[in-house]
């Protein structure tokens, strides 16, 4: 019995373990709504693997869909859908808060640390006042996104479904979800500029992290910033630019993309394809024609995603941030790592390594057991094997054809890649982050390289 409430507390006291049942429970919710026959048009159940997997994809704003998300879920499916998406992309633990926040409930010291765990926060303090600005803060730009997008839906799709269009997308783009209800995503608005760049600066703005947004409106200046809010956007910026530049120049003359597109509409579409490949799985063209170059070129940018605290997914531009200038510094012959004039701590980087190094363990060995029970190609699988880890929601069009076994395969991926890797380690795993080892063993080098 003791033995019984010591695992009890434990599972209480384990802000990871929350987490990641919270989200395996809301998943799980989502698919027994979905699996309703009134959340399809039809008035027939899905099926439960590919409710569970719609569900998975909402929750884990990622964006890979089984079934044309416009033309076969109800207006109830769409519904359900999109809270998914705003409960994912936000997490569980900030609309409880913000649900007992107008309740007027106090905020346990219990529920503290899971926020903090989930808003990837160092401190305990302002925890509360943090949740209450990445709520209305959230609320604000997607309701900001919606109004721009509704002057050009309004006028296409009337006002209801323009309305309708306008705020499902908004929040679909700033949680980094990538779900359309258009039917073909942004592929018929390629060459329009307020869609293009409304859906995009939403993805951005919402793959930057809520910490970054706190730093710059109380610091203004790029000097003031933190090395967290430096390194998160420039490195944003870099990727961006080589994603848009590389997009563009290995594209350009591909009959399939970007050949029959003017100028304007070439640029737009590579500005758009670089920022939602990071973290959303909108496209304006298609992707299963785009060349093999680029294709591994995307798989790339995915694997980097968006920023730690944020709506992204991927193992995070910081966490590639690190790893690039450990290595600049190991060419340079430094010791330490350094960044704007600041030392990155060693155990950030063996975080940053260790974060590297299991999401690439995992993406190849999925992708390599797919390849035993899909008949799609090996980079197709490795698309979507990533696609699914870093929560982008790209596709090369194998989704619908997955078996069922390959479905449950790329569910649990997005499931990793929303909760991440290291807090599903630390949350069903004993904690030695306090352990203080008494012995060191002798040092012996090895041959590296």
């Amino acid at each position: 019995m003791n033995i019984l409430k010591k695992r009890l507390k434990e599972l209480e006291l384990n802000p990871p373990r929350v987490l990641a049942l919270g989200f395996a429970g809301l998943i799980l919710i989502g698919a027994l709504l979905l699996n309703l026959p009134i959340a399809s048009k039809s008035g027939e159940s899905i099926g439960f693997v590919n409710a569970l997997f719609t569900s998975a994809s909402s929750v884990c704003v990622t964006g890979l869909v089984v079934v044309n998300t416009g033309e076969y879920w109800s207006l109830f499916g769409h519904i359900v859908i999109i809270f998914l998406i705003q409960m994912g992309g936000l997490g569980f633990m900030t609309l409880a808060t913000l649900v007992a926040l107008i309740l007027g409930k106090k905020i346990t010291l219990k529920e503290r640390l899971i926020i903090r765990e989930q808003l990837n926060q160092e401190t305990m303090s302002g925890l509360v006042k943090l949740t209450r600005y990445v709520i209305f803060s959230t609320f604000a730009i997607e309701g900001i996104g919606a109004l721009v997008l509704s002057t050009r839906f309004i006028p296409i799709y009337g006002l209801g479904r323009g309305i309708w269009f306008s705020i499902f997308h908004s929040i679909s783009a700033f949680c980094n979800a990538g779900f359309d209800i258009m039917g073909n995503s942004i592929v018929p608005f390629v060459g329009d500029i307020t869609i293009n760049l409304t859906i995009a600066f939403l993805i951005i703005i919402g793959g930057l992290g809520f910490s970054v947004y706190i730093d710059i409106s109380r610091n203004k200046r790029f000097k003031r910033f933190s090395l967290h809010s430096k390194l998160v956007l420039v490195t944003t910026f870099i990727l961006i630019i080589v994603g848009m530049i590389l997009f563009y120049l290995i594209e350009w003359n591909n009959p399939e993309t970007l050949q029959t597109l003017n100028t304007k509409e070439k640029v737009i579409s590579s500005f758009f394809q670089s920022v939602v490949t990071r973290t959303a799985g909108f496209n304006s063209v298609n992707m299963s024609k785009i060349r093999d170059t680029t294709t591994f070129i995307m798989i790339v940018l995915m694997f980097i995603g968006g920023s730690p605290g944020s709506t992204g997914g991927g193992i995070k531009t910081t966490t590639f941030g690190a790893i690039f200038l450990t290595t600049f510094s190991v060419i340079r012959g430094r010791n330490d790592v350094v960044a704007f004039k600041k030392r990155i701590p060693q155990e950030i980087i063996y975080r940053a390594l260790s974060i590297a190094s299991i999401g690439l363990f995992l993406i190849v060995i999925v992708s390599m057991i797919l390849t035993i029970s899909e008949e799609a190609n090996f980079l197709d699988l490795l698309f979507e094997t990533t696609s699914a880890f870093a929560t982008v929601g790209l596709t090369r069009g194998i989704t619908p054809d997955l078996t069922s076994f390959g479905k449950v395969l790329i569910t649990i991926m997005m499931y990793l890649g929303r909760v991440g890797p290291l807090t599903m380690a630390f949350a069903f795993a004993k904690r030695q982050k306090n352990i203080k080892e008494n012995y060191r063993y002798s040092e012996e080098n090895i041959f590296v390289g």
